[in-house]
């Protein structure tokens, strides 16, 4: 099998921009993803302004998935960036 077909087993993360990448523990990977997501929402912008984050939903997903997607976005995120290719 090729290289590029072959799957993930671990996450892998980079210790500096454009670094190599590394493995990684679950635990590492999502601790670094949480750690990201609030350096952008905290972050100061002009006042009013919504967060600087947006979710693309999948038409493919079901009705339960996309409505946790926007919950996500709007709830815990703050933003209502939120689309889908359903109008495509």
């Amino acid at each position: 099998m090729p290289k590029s077909y072959v799957r993930l087993t671990q996450p892998l993360v980079r210790d500096t921009r454009g670094g190599e990448l590394r493995p990684a523990t679950w635990d590492e990977a999502l601790d670094r993803t949480v750690a990201g997501f609030r350096a952008a929402l905290d972050r100061p912008r002009p006042d009013g302004a919504k967060a600087p984050i947006g979710i693309f939903s999948c038409s493919k997903s079901t009705n339960e998935v996309n409505y946790a997607a926007q919950k996500l976005s709007r709830q815990v995120l703050g933003s209502n960036n939120i689309d889908s290719c359903n109008r495509t």
